[in-house]
Order: C-alpha cells, then sequence, then structure tokens
C-alpha cells in the first residue's frame, strides 16, 4: 500500500492513484522539508523526485513493480526529521530514504537512523562538509550520497566571485546551524586569504519574527556589502531589517536566495547589486527533458526552483539503482548506485524512453551511465560528487546566471589559498 503524507499545498499535483499493469510496488521513504524555512525547497525536490519515479514507472517500473513513495514533512526541523524517519526505516522498512535537503535535517537523519540502520540516504541538496566527514570517520557504512557539491568547494567559489564584483568588506550574518557555520568558516577562508575584509559575523536563530538587533550587529565597522547565508524566508526578513536599518544595498548570496520568493518578499528594487553562487550543472539531454516538462508536472513551479534539478537526478539514480541491485535491499542497492553512474557505461538521460533503454539495458546485464540533469555524476567514496557553480545575480527583479566556475577552478583557488 502507497502511505503518502502530504503537507498543506505541498504536493498537491501528480500523486495520484497507482498507474495500471503493476501487481505490486516498490516503496521508497522520503523525507522533505514541504513547510517550514526551506518549505520552498522541499516542495520543489519532492515534486522532482515523484516526476522522476513517474518517469520510470512509464518506462516499465523497477523489479516489475510500480515505484512509489512513502513521503514524510521534516518541517524543517532535525526532531521532526529524525521522528519520521524512524517510522519510515523501523515500521515502512524502506531500503532508502531520500532526504533531506537542508544539512540540518540530513545530518541527524543520518547519524540516527540511516546510518545505524544500515539503510541508504540520498539528500539533493544538503551541502555540508560535516557530510564528508561523517563518512571519512567511517560512520556511514558507505550509504550516504548526495547530488550536491560541499560547502567546502561553494564558500571558496563564493569568496573568489565577491573579490571579482568588488565586494572587498564584507559582513556576514549566517543561520546558527551547521550548514550555515561551515559555510562561513570556508568563506573566510578563502576571503581574506584574497584580500578581503570581514567586518562583523553575526549567527541567526531559525525562525525569528523580526531580526533588527542580527542587522544592526552585523553594520559594526562600516561594511560595503552583506554576505547573507540564510534560507529564503528567513533570508527575506533579514534582507528588509538590513535595508531598513540603513544597511548598503548590495548583497552576496547563498544558493538559497536564488528564488523569486526571496527576490519578491525583498523587493526588487532593493536588490540591484546582489549577487550569488549555487551548485551548477554542466549540460546534458536531461536537462533539456526536464526544463521543458517540470513546470507541467509540478503544477507550476520553475524548473529552476531551488534543489528541483538535483532532486530529479537523486529520484532517478535511486530507482536505476534498485533495478540494478534486483532486490529492494539496502546493501545491494548501495553497491548499485555507482555501478549505474560514473564514467563506465552506455549513456542514458532522463524520460521515460531513456529509462526503458536504461532498464533493457540492465535486464540484459549491460552497464549503464546515468547522465542527469545537472550533468553526468559520479560519487567518491564518502557519496559526494564535484562540479562547477552557477554565479548570477539579481537584475530587474530576475535571477540571471553571469558565468559558471569549474570544480578545477575552485580546486585551484583552494589549494592556492589553503597555506
Amino acid at each position: 500500500m502507497k502511505r503518502t503524507y502530504i503537507a498543506p499545498l505541498a504536493l498537491a499535483a501528480g500523486m495520484g492513484a497507482a498507474l495500471p499493469g503493476f501487481a505490486c510496488e516498490t516503496e521508497v521513504g522520503m523525507v522533505m522539508e514541504l513547510t517550514g524555512p526551506a518549505g520552498v525547497y522541499g516542495q520543489a525536490g519532492a515534486k522532482a523526485i515523484e516526476m522522476a519515479f513517474r518517469d520510470i514507472n512509464e518506462a516499465g517500473g523497477v523489479l516489475g513493480c510500480e515505484i512509489v513513495t512513502d513521503t514524510r514533512d521534516s518541517q524543517s526541523q532535525g526532531n521532526v526529521a529524525v521522528d519520521q524517519a524512524t517510522q519510515l526505516v523501523n515500521i515502512g522498512h524502506v531500503p532508502v530514504v531520500i532526504g533531506g535537503i537542508i544539512s540540518s535535517v540530513s545530518i541527524p537523519i543520518l547519524t540516527s537512523v540511516t546510518g545505524p540502520g544500515k539503510v541508504v540516504q540520498v539528500s539533493p541538496a544538503s551541502s555540508s562538509p560535516t557530510l564528508t566527514q561523517l563518512g571519512a570517520d567511517g560512520k556511514t557504512g558507505g550509504y550516504f550520497f548526495r547530488t550536491i557539491t560541499s560547502d567546502a568547494l561553494q564558500g571558496t567559489a563564493a569568496a573568489q566571485y565577491a573579490i571579482d564584483q568588488g565586494m572587498k568588506k564584507l559582513a556576514i550574518i549566517h543561520v546558527n546551524n551547521d550548514f550555515g557555520v561551515n559555510m562561513m568558516r570556508e568563506f573566510s577562508k578563502t576571503f581574506e586569504a584574497l584580500g578581503g575584509e570581514i567586518t562583523s559575523v553575526t549567527p541567526y536563530n531559525e525562525r525569528q519574527a523580526n531580526y533588527s538587533a542580527e542587522a544592526n550587529a552585523a553594520m559594526a565597522g562600516d561594511p560595503e556589502a552583506l554576505y547573507l547565508i540564510s534560507y529564503p524566508v528567513d533570508g527575506a526578513t533579514i534582507a528588509r531589517a538590513w535595508i531598513s536599518n540603513g544597511g548598503p544595498q548590495k548583497f552576496l548570496l547563498n544558493d538559497g536566495m536564488n528564488s523569486e520568493d526571496f527576490v519578491t518578499a525583498v523587493g526588487a528594487k532593493y536588490l540591484g547589486g546582489a549577487y550569488g553562487t549555487s551548485s551548477g550543472t554542466a549540460e546534458t539531454a536531461s536537462t533539456a527533458y526536464f526544463y521543458d516538462n517540470f513546470e507541467a508536472f509540478s503544477g507550476g513551479i520553475a524548473p529552476d526552483a531551488p534543489a528541483a534539478d538535483r532532486s530529479y537526478d537523486a529520484g532517478a539514480i535511486v530507482a536505476l539503482a534498485i533495478a540494478q541491485a534486483g532486490e529492494a535491499d539496502p546493501a545491494k542497492i548501495r553497491d548499485a548506485i555507482p555501478q549505474v553512474t560514473g564514467t563506465e557505461g552506455t549513456p542514458v538521460h532522463a524520460g521515460p524512453e531513456e529509462f526503458r533503454k536504461a532498464l533493457d539495458l540492465i535486464a540484459a546485464g549491460e552497464k549503464i551511465r546515468y547522465e542527469g540533469v545537472i550533468g553526468p555524476v559520479a560519487f567518491d567514496r564518502y557519496g559526494d560528487i564535484t562540479g562547477p557553480f552557477r554565479l548570477w545575480k539579481i537584475t530587474d527583479g530576475a535571477i540571471e546566471t553571469t558565468g559558471t566556475m569549474s570544480a578545477e577552478q575552485v580546486g585551484e583557488i583552494k589549494a592556492a589559498t589553503s597555506n
């Protein structure tokens, strides 16, 4: 039986009855931030995963069954996420949990549930370097994967981008959780090594009604701009407080503010000097397919919504890995994920036709290589990927790409500024 928890307004479209012709179901757990500060990400991500599973099912499903989700809302809170993931693993006995979106949700799921339980976990968007360290410390058993690059690299890219835009004297306001602290540290090391000055660092706690005190504190030292490490809802409240209190209208933003909701909430007229970084993509046939079809499937969510593209890939990789494993066994799925990605095998892309080809190749014992919406994906031994970074700015209320920074470029900058 398919068990789907639907949060208000979260997953209204695309989650209907089972497709005809299937006599069984293969169930995957999904813990997403459908509500709370990261709700914009989670709703886009959940719909993208549902689209990937829809496409797989139209191609014939996995193990002769329809692949379905048991979807739970983390409410953007780690303790809620742990409770939901525990139910999925201990009661639902799912072999895979997809989620969370933010690191402060994914990390407690990993350390409290999927790691100890030896269940595969795939996060589409959790970028904290702590997740790499947990793998290096032997805490994941190789069961954790993520389809986003680490903040250890994004912080470096952001620092170089800031310098390139003439931002040499910055205040930092960051969310006071694992993601925010690590992003701040990685950025700060590189920014100062490149000759930049950080005038103040101000942490904030989530879900406050007012951030005027934090905005005032961050203005110490007469900064030229603000580096805001946040999520769309809190980030908009902080940006408005910064502007209202007389802060300079020049911003550096993390991928959390790569959101139309953020721009609308702050006001486009205040964001003419706003720049940002996000994990980028290397365009493939999957990219074109996703951009052509996601908005209609999702009921109006834009294909460039934060976390949407890499969430589709997370769903596709999980489904193909289950097919490759031959059974819904966590250890076999863990070992199959590198087999359906990486650098060997016949390239396959997103969409029902390509997935049908992929499933036929798997059934014939042939190797496949999924080239995703974000580009070809290869995981290292800690479940990390490398990839380019997208550089963007806000112009007349629109978020536009100004360029990319390759993984090789970021690595060179990191190496040059680490001494």
